[in-house]
């Protein structure tokens, strides 16, 4: 199984005790990985930021096809053994699956437009440290849950 998964964010995380949460969960990540990529907050400027994440998806993908999931208020909303599914099925297509938090004013058009799927966390909204932070739990549980680890239970 590839080991190719990612997660664009856009801006960084400055709270050093969610950092040390997302330390915590992405230790014990091991297969799929998941590595994290932040890129530069631009503000009011989705559409810069939009460009931001699309270069991003190129070079984790070195110029070919991926898979990029957008997190938004509109996308699915998923159980975690259905996100647990998803995840594992889009991994059996091999293209470098990347999942996109955007900045605050969401995605730009094109990354709309580029984008193979939404995905909703809640139908609460979140400031964007904690969805990262929840996003890095989710994906932990979906391989527990994968591998049946009691984590899940």
């Amino acid at each position: 199984m590839a080991t190719n998964c990612h997660l664009i964010v856009v801006g960084k995380l400055k709270s050093k005790e969610l950092e040390a949460i997302e330390n915590d969960y992405l230790k014990r990540i091991s297969n799929p990985n998941l590595k994290i990529h932040e890129v530069k907050a631009s503000a009011d400027n989705k559409d810069q930021e939009g460009k931001s994440v699309l270069k991003k998806a190129l070079d984790i993908s070195k110029g070919s096809a991926y898979q990029l999931i957008i997190m938004s208020e509109w996308g699915v909303e998923y159980t975690s053994k259905d996100f647990s599914k998803f995840v594992f099925n889009k991994l059996e297509d091999q293209r470098p699956l990347i999942f996109v938090i955007c900045g605050a004013e969401g995605p730009s058009d094109e990354l709309i437009n580029e984008s193979t799927g939404k995905l909703s966390l809640s139908k609460l909204t979140f400031p964007h440290k904690i969805a990262r932070v929840l996003f890095v739990e989710q994906f932990y549980r979906a391989i527990t849950i994968k591998n049946n680890h009691p984590y899940h239970n």
